[in-house]
């Protein structure tokens, strides 16, 4: 569905108590965690997943896919927990309604239990998984630096600006980063916006000559949103961005998890 047909009812977040820990956050803005992922789970992080991820963790042929499952899923609720202030096996993670249909099966990620206010964005790629958590919509996208067919993805990706602009940018490393950049920020509104990469890519144009943060345009029903996007520095071979709505009160925090 085009983006510019979706209700934005779904952004208006419940006003539900909150733990002191919950109040720090708040506070704060948008915190984002990210650790590396290796090719095994540790046996403790098995004991925090859940029935519905044991269902998910089925259907996974891969070790090291499950392994990333496993060790991200009980990263995301060891998080939580100290964000929460509750224990780490009581919080249940799932979907919210989607934006476009209304069904739970394929929306944005939510932390289901406790109530809390909080929105949550999470993302994975080869050797990397990042939680971002907000007081309101929130989008993470990170991506493994590798080789990308930058021209022929070109066409059904950018906007004709942001096309002349990687044409600018020397081939190799250096395109190809560029490329990402910008695929990550769309990515990352697409998600702050719920219903992540689902429409015309190419009407959405991410400013790649705006370094650290850039204001992006999504509409959502004849309103278009501006989100705020940054750029997020990790150590190692990946490109990461993150979304949230523009204006806002608070900071974008960047730390790494244990």
């Amino acid at each position: 569905m085009p983006i510019g047909f979706i209700d934005v009812s779904y952004l208006q977040a419940p006003a539900f108590q909150t733990s002191s820990a919950s109040r720090w956050l708040l506070s704060r803005g948008t915190d984002v965690w990210w650790w590396p992922i290796t090719g095994t789970a540790d046996p403790a992080d098995v004991a925090l997943l859940q029935p519905s991820d044991h269902e998910r963790l089925s259907h996974t042929r891969s070790p090291a896919r499950a392994a990333e499952f496993i060790t991200s899923r009980a990263r995301i609720r060891t998080i939580l927990s100290t964000v929460l202030d509750v224990p780490p096996d009581l919080i249940e993670l799932g979907r919210r309604n989607c934006p476009c249909c209304g069904d739970p099966e394929h929306g944005p990620p939510a932390v289901l239990r406790p109530e809390t206010p909080l929105w949550i964005s999470n993302s994975h790629t080869e050797g990397c998984s990042m939680l971002a958590v907000s007081d309101s919509p929130v989008g993470v996208d990170v991506e493994h630096m590798r080789a990308v067919r930058t021209d022929a993805l070109a066409s059904a990706v950018l906007t004709r600006s942001e096309d002349t602009y990687l044409r600018t940018v020397l081939e190799g490393t250096a395109r190809t980063k560029s490329f990402l950049r910008m695929w990550t920020r769309k990515e990352a509104v697409l998600k702050a916006v719920g219903i992540g990469i689902t429409t015309d890519l190419t009407a959405i144009e991410t400013h790649p000559r705006s370094e650290g943060t850039a204001r992006i345009v999504a509409g959502l029903s004849g309103r278009p949103l501006t989100w705020s996007v940054s750029d997020l520095s990790l150590p190692g071979p990946w490109v990461a961005s993150v979304a949230h709505r523009d204006g806002l009160p608070g900071t974008v925090n960047l730390h790494r998890a244990g």
